[in-house]
């Protein structure tokens, strides 16, 4: 294919109608909104005076809640989205956020829960959360049935990108 051929396709897959975009634009979004809430919890964090932790570290904790885990669990339930999980347990534990132990059925796994400081972490994002929907679909104009389709859809494409790892599509 020369380049020409190459431009015409191109224009012709921006058309008006064309998936791409809209596509691309979710896409972007996708990473926009989760830096964004990243950005919400950071706000939240500076107006207590908090510094000691990070967003990501933060969310991590509230979605560890009150289970009892390990290192994997966390990426495998999606409850850390980064790579370096190891680096930010090490330090929630240092900073007494985390508490850990060897399991007593496997001691080569490490079980992971949080500490009261952790559960103050969490509590303060679930406020925050409760925060946001006492004025979301006033202000925001987002209600019940806008998220049933939104996670509709987000869980679809979710599906889509895991079925092209896992067949190689």
């Amino acid at each position: 294919m020369n380049y020409k051929t190459n431009t015409v396709q191109a224009v012709e897959e921006e058309k008006p109608n064309s998936l791409k975009p809209r596509y691309l634009e979710a896409v972007t979004r996708v990473e926009r909104l989760h830096r964004r809430l990243l950005d919400l919890i950071k706000d939240e964090f500076d107006r207590m005076g908090w510094d000691d932790i990070n967003s990501t570290q933060a969310m991590m904790m509230f979605n560890i809640g009150d289970k009892e885990l390990t290192a994997g669990e966390l990426r495998s339930r999606g409850y850390y989205l980064g790579s370096n999980v190891s680096y930010n347990l090490k330090k929630l534990v240092d900073a007494n956020y985390i508490f850990q132990e060897k399991s007593k059925a496997d001691r080569r796994s490490v079980r992971i829960k949080l500490t009261p400081k952790g559960e103050e972490v969490a509590e303060v994002i679930d406020e925050l959360y409760d925060r946001h929907l006492e004025s979301l679909e006033k202000l925001g104009g987002l209600g019940n049935n806008d998220f049933d389709g939104l996670n509709d859809s987000l869980a679809r494409l979710e599906r889509f990108w895991v079925d092209q790892i896992l067949y190689k599509l």
